[in-house]
């Protein structure tokens, strides 16, 4: 079986097969395209005998930077509607979980090589791969808990334990892969330079293990997870983060990024600047520009040398 994508590239060797997700110029945020073309690659590697490990990663400067939104986010009542009907919401994000999830589901074995930023909607796709290996200066984290969304892959919790998957989700931050390391949430993280080899490595020793094996043991381990009621939890996230995005904040949000763009309003949100309850009025430019000295000047001072 073949699998040809516009914004999947696939290639089988040596017993592998890489999938790469390849829309660099956007970081390779995420389309329903890319989510039925991963889903298509995946079913296509499980359908070659001679590929025994699947590794996802990213063209260009990122792993993937979450879901394509500007034009959503920008355009507001026309994309989400004077009425919303959370089947419909629920439905399409169920599909692209779903997606995103044929990873985990898959009979081989997968393996997320994170560059760059494995965030929002980047980081379920990251999440939903048996093992991740990141470069230790990759970010990897879901902003969108802030405001606008919930990880419907729920991978978090089941990954991190209760205590750190709140510590991630409560605040929106990032982390590196570092500290994604010690944390347990990835199984390597190494300098840049080196994260080919290493996931080279980790395939090459995988790879001699007969498929029969791969499969068993992988379906041994994903079925604990089952008894533990992950699709129950899947499906409560996926409608959750439906619910995110026309929440009065989530309006907020989307009337934010009408008047000033989705940049800024990712911006503000990402800043730990504060969000008002029940929505409220939408910053003014004095406020936004403040906003902007003051991400400056942070970033200034963190690039001055220690004394």
């Amino acid at each position: 079986m073949t699998f040809t994508g516009k914004t999947v590239d696939y290639a089988v060797r040596e017993h592998r097969a890489y999938l790469t997700l390849n829309r660099p110029d956007r970081l390779n945020a995420i389309t329903a395209e890319m989510a039925r073309e991963i889903s298509g690659a995946v079913t296509a590697a499980n359908a070659d005998d001679s590929v025994r490990v699947i590794v996802v990663q990213g063209a260009g400067r990122a792993f993937c930077a979450g879901y394509d939104l500007k034009l959503y986010a920008e355009g507001g009542e026309e994309h989400q509607g004077p009425v919303w009907d959370p089947i419909k919401d629920f439905q399409a994000m169920k599909a692209n979980t779903d997606h995103f999830f044929s990873l985990w589901r898959s009979a081989k074995p997968t393996i997320a090589k994170v560059h760059g930023y494995a965030v929002a909607g980047g980081s379920d796709i990251a999440l939903s791969c048996d093992l991740v290996v990141m470069a230790e200066d990759a970010k990897i984290g879901y902003m969108p808990a802030r405001v606008w969304g919930c990880p419907t892959t729920a991978m978090w919790v089941y990954r991190l334990g209760a205590e750190r998957a709140k510590r991630m989700l409560l605040t929106g931050d990032t982390i590196d892969g570092v500290q994604a390391k010690e944390w347990g949430l990835v199984i390597d993280a190494v300098p840049a330079e080196e994260l080919d080899a290493a996931v080279e490595k980790l395939v090459d020793r995988m790879a001699g293990v007969p498929i029969n094996q791969l499969v068993m043991q992988k379906m041994m381990i994903n079925q604990a997870y089952d008894n533990m009621g992950l699709q129950t939890t899947q499906n409560l996230a996926i409608l959750f983060d439906g619910i995110t995005r026309h929440s009065p904040e989530g309006r907020w949000f989307v009337d934010f990024a009408q008047q000033h763009g989705f940049g800024a309003a990712v911006q503000w949100r990402d800043a730990g600047r504060f969000i008002p309850d029940g929505g409220g009025a939408v910053p003014t430019e004095d406020e936004i520009a403040d906003m902007y000295r003051e991400l400056a000047e942070k970033a200034a001072a963190e690039e001055e040398p220690s004394r």
